[in-house]
């Protein structure tokens, strides 16, 4: 018997309401504007996620340990730079970047000391991770084996979006077309080795933190995510299959009803892109996705303000129907998140879940006048921008034109203009200022991680087969200029304890970089 839910007042809240909104959709059910379960947050709800990885290992998994008993849900690790572009953490260009934006990862060792104690077969990790996702994903399957997992059971998400990385954040290594055949390739080894992952999550939030506005963030992300459902079609693999384990990562900023309108549309669009590239099953055409409230909306002025803000922008992606969200913590204007930041950062997911009764129907803001035409117009402009996308012959195509780029460039060009002459108000910033303000405390990385972490690659390098090493890595290099699927091979190179620098420079000696 379903439990009866009823308001503060004691006044009984359906699960679904359609009279007399008189809409003919229904959540569950294509397109799935209303959302992709017919019960929603009823049932169950979102996975609360934060997202966290500084330092060492060590370090990063004291904090997921912490976050774990505080109630997360999923865990979701953030990785250096020198691990997003193909470094280990000795190499010179290195240097002053080790564990400070995220945890460094050079080995299968260091996966393990991050995971310590951690069961990869009862969590889910989502991994913010592109241009060196294969990587990182074999890192985690090979510490998946270590551990006895059945890898059928193991979940979770590698960002693996390196289309929005030449549009809008940076971290790609390798040109366009080798970076697709590894994304294929990625989803032809995981379909059948671990079907519960999700193989890439299709990035709009990055897109709006360069300075994109909600219509372009949804119609450079779905353009992208058209691009990767071509590719792998080209590579013949089944839509039906591949489809259901690709999710989404959009941004939710502070005008709450836009927000709510571009979630829900961004499902219809998608439901009518798959339908049209040929999925027929309904899961195929489901649009799931991730949330992150919006960093470049937080302030170094007044940061307690950033409270509110990441609680408007949980009901966003709430009211919209994520299905998992990342609060960022209130003072990352300033620096890595604090243990109190992140907790509160939590706790306003829970206080939203929990306590203010947005989880209690599906779709609450449906029916409403303007939510509705809202959500009609965020859809037609973003049409009309994926129609030029196409023109153009595609994403890849309108990305090496610049297209994408200058089309976000003149948005946060705007933004900032407005912003400076007070058309855009900033609390704290242009409006109610304060002369006086205490600076919290901030969050801190020590230079000396970059040691510690030679020093583990040196030992290691000591310690392992070093000939199985080199002959796996000429293995991947001969591979590279053939059509054979990496991933085996990626997974056995770390298997041999090939660190993530020498795995991505096997790959540079045959691509290249791009410049």
């Amino acid at each position: 018997m379903e439990k009866i839910i009823q308001t503060d007042s004691g006044i009984t809240i359906a699960p679904l309401y359609t009279q007399p909104v008189a809409m003919e959709e229904q959540p569950g059910t294509f397109p799935f504007t209303r959302g992709i379960h017919a019960t929603m947050y009823r049932d169950k709800l979102w996975t609360m996620r934060q997202y966290a990885g500084f330092s060492t290992a060590e370090e990063s998994n004291k904090r997921y340990h912490y976050l774990l008993s505080q109630g997360v849900m999923g865990l979701s690790v953030a990785f250096d730079l020198p691990t997003q572009i193909g470094y280990d953490s000795d190499h010179p260009m290195s240097e002053g970047e080790v564990g400070k934006v995220g945890v460094a990862i050079d080995s299968l060792e260091d996966m393990e000391i991050l995971f310590k104690d951690i069961s990869l077969e009862k969590i889910s990790t989502s991994m913010t991770i592109n241009a060196t996702g294969f990587i990182l994903l074999a890192f985690y399957i090979a510490l998946a084996k270590r551990q006895g997992a059945d890898l059928k059971k193991i979940s979770g998400t590698i960002q693996n979006d390196i289309l929005k990385e030449y549009a809008a954040r940076g971290t790609f290594i390798y040109p366009p077309k080798p970076s697709m055949r590894l994304i294929t390739d990625i989803f032809a080894y995981c379909s059948k080795e671990v079907p519960k992952w999700n193989t890439i999550s299709i990035s709009g939030y990055h897109i709006r933190e360069a300075g994109a506005n909600a219509v372009q963030e949804l119609a450079f992300t779905l353009a992208n995510g058209k691009a990767y459902l071509k590719a792998a079609l080209e590579k013949e693999l089944d839509i039906n299959v591949f489809a259901k384990r690709l999710s989404f990562f959009f941004n939710a900023h502070n005008h709450l009803f836009e927000e709510v309108a571009k979630f829900r549309a961004a499902r219809r669009m998608w439901a009518s892109i798959t339908k049209e590239l040929g999925a027929t099953d309904p899961k195929a055409q489901m649009l799931r996705f991730h949330t992150q409230t919006g960093g470049s909306t937080l302030t170094a002025q007044q940061p307690q303000n950033n409270i509110v803000r990441v609680a408007i922008q949980t009901m966003a992606a709430t009211l919209g129907g994520t299905q998992s969200l990342h609060t960022n913590g209130y003072d990352e204007a300033l620096s890595l998140p604090t243990e109190e930041a992140a907790r509160i950062a939590l706790r306003t997911q829970q206080i939203v879940g929990y306590e203010s009764g947005i989880a209690d129907t599906v779709d609450p803001l449906a029916g409403s006048f303007y939510v509705e035409a809202l959500t009609n117009e965020v859809e037609n402009k973003a049409w009309e921008l994926i129609h030029k996308i196409d023109a153009m012959g595609g994403a890849v195509s309108a990305i090496e034109q610049g297209f994408v780029q200058d089309e976000i460039a003149r948005s946060a060009y705007k933004y900032q203009q407005e912003i400076e002459n007070n058309e855009k108000i900033i609390i704290g910033v242009n409006k109610f200022t304060s002369a006086q303000q205490a600076a919290p405390e901030v969050f801190r990385i020590d230079d000396s991680i970059r040691k510690i972490q030679s020093d583990r690659l040196q030992s290691l390098r000591e310690r392992r087969d070093n000939v199985a090493v080199q002959a796996i890595l000429q293995r991947i290099t001969t591979a590279a200029g053939t059509t054979e699927n990496l991933m085996p091979l990626v997974v056995e190179a770390v298997e041999h304890l090939c660190t993530l620098g020498e795995i991505a420079d096997a790959l540079r000696d045959v691509w290249g970089e791009y410049k």
